[in-house]
């Protein structure tokens, strides 16, 4: 095994530990899409490992590294870094633009001096720097170039993070954060305190209800774009990442949206069914 396949290697391991969901799916793409895909994901949870791990001046200057590992990877020089060489190799086959990792680390920064959201425009664009853009680089792995397939690579990616969202409300409040917007605590009468105590009022509920709605919406606008992806394990891929998030969403209304005492998840079981449910009615899920 040479040293961008150890590189792929340890890109692959990084994935699996911490994203269960996608690395089941992705067993579905070809060898070298899905090697590329776990590369990407590797130097992304790196990232997002430097905010959430340090406090905010070391992580601050984590992310710095990020950057300088990154412009590397851009430049003409090679690596001695095993996961750094196999992330090149992507970037420079699949000729993903590197301003898409400017914005996911421009959005990772955002979490060590914005704690707060006044509104969901605000919140939008967070959500697109740090899970939006990560759709558009999923395409360039997927070598589609299709505007409709990039609108909706980003809505898909807007959804998903709002899901996380919602499901680490409590996580991210111990973390000193609140991304729901001011607005709609406003509108439905939640106080930050009523979240810090874990407070599941009637407001709470009513909100969090809204909040899935709105949320079940983007993946909705998601849809029309993935028929224009033209493998069809990489579209299957697509569609079972929105239908297996989403269904993190049906949890959270399950669990009588109490996401403070338990994290909403889907199982493997129903993860499977899914699955099935796509390889029998695929074509349908997303018409």
């Amino acid at each position: 095994m040479d040293q961008i396949e150890l590189g792929f290697e340890e890109a692959r391991k990084i994935t699996r530990h911490f994203a269960k969901t996608f690395y089941l799916a992705s067993f579905f793409l070809p060898k070298e899409d899905r090697q590329a895909a776990y590369s990407v994901y590797a130097i992304c949870r790196i990232s997002d490992e430097s905010v959430d791990n340090s406090s905010s001046s070391p992580a601050s200057r984590q992310l710095d590294k990020v950057r300088q590992r990154i412009d590397l990877a851009y430049s003409a020089s090679s690596p001695e870094e095993l996961l750094l060489l196999s992330f090149q190799k992507t970037v420079n086959k699949y000729q993903i633009p590197k301003e898409y990792f400017d914005d996911l680390l421009e959005g990772m920064r955002m979490d060590l001096i914005k704690t707060r959201y006044a509104n969901f425009e605000e919140l939008n664009d967070y959500c697109y720097k740090v899970a939006g853009v990560i759709g558009l680089i999923m395409l360039k792995i997927f070598r589609c170039e299709d505007e409709s397939a990039k609108k909706s690579a980003i809505s898909l990616g807007i959804a998903m993070q709002m899901t996380n969202i919602l499901r680490d409300l409590a996580e991210d409040c111990l973390r000193g954060r609140i991304y729901l917007p001011y607005e709609c605590l406003k509108e439905f009468q939640v106080a930050e305190n009523d979240i810090a105590l874990g407070k599941i009022s009637a407001n709470f509920k009513r909100m969090a209800g809204y909040l899935i709605l709105r949320t079940k919406e983007e993946y909705l606008k998601a849809c029309p774009g993935i028929k224009f992806i033209r493998g069809l394990r990489q579209k299957f891929v697509v569609i079972a990442m929105k239908e297996m998030y989403s269904g993190i969403l049906d949890e959270i209304k399950n669990n009588d949206y109490d996401v403070f005492s338990k994290r909403a998840s889907v199982g493997s079981l129903k993860k499977w069914l899914i699955i099935i449910k796509i390889l029998l009615k695929g074509k349908y899920l997303c018409a």
